[in-house]
């Protein structure tokens, strides 16, 4: 059972727990919770977690070791643009690390390929690209230790050091 100050993953967003509460209605308790992204929204649920929500952060020793595999995680190819919004809706639901990896090398390579051919840049790989970057570099802040912009620019310089 997590205490106040906790961190945990509730769906895909990052959350601190802010105490836990005894519903004097119907006798259950609940996990009060503030996504780190969004201190002002409250969200409560219940401690037992019967819905499969929530988790715990990702181990500081687990995401160095994401972080060695991240050159190893392929983006997706040949996919068509009427279903490349679908496949990211998938990937970013399963919640799983590789695949928000995934989203941002694929909406990246895309997008830069565009940019490239001195096109529009697209809108659905942008928004998904930014939601996979929100995901992923929240969680590994919080294993990490450090700040988002820091985790970021610490991803990046370790992946380049990996690839040289």
């Amino acid at each position: 059972m997590y205490k106040a100050n906790d961190y945990l993953v509730y769906k895909k967003d990052v959350c601190k727990v802010k105490e836990v509460k005894l519903n004097k209605m119907n006798g259950l308790n609940y996990y009060i919770l503030n996504p780190i992204d969004d201190e002002s929204l409250i969200i409560s649920v219940p401690t037992d977690n019967r819905m499969g929500y929530i988790r715990d952060i990702i181990s500081k020793k687990e995401a160095e070791q994401l972080i060695k595999e991240i050159s190893n995680i392929k983006p997706l190819e040949n996919i068509d643009d009427k279903y490349i919004e679908k496949t990211y809706k998938e990937l970013l639901s399963n919640g799983k690390h590789e695949d928000l990896i995934k989203i941002i090398k694929t909406s990246y390579l895309r997008n830069e390929n565009r940019a490239n051919n001195n096109k529009k840049l697209s809108d659905k790989d942008v928004h998904y690209f930014l939601q996979a970057e929100k995901y992923l570099y929240n969680e590994l802040s919080i294993s990490l230790g450090m700040s988002f912009e820091d985790t970021k620019a610490y991803i990046i310089k370790k992946v380049s050091e990996l690839a040289n």
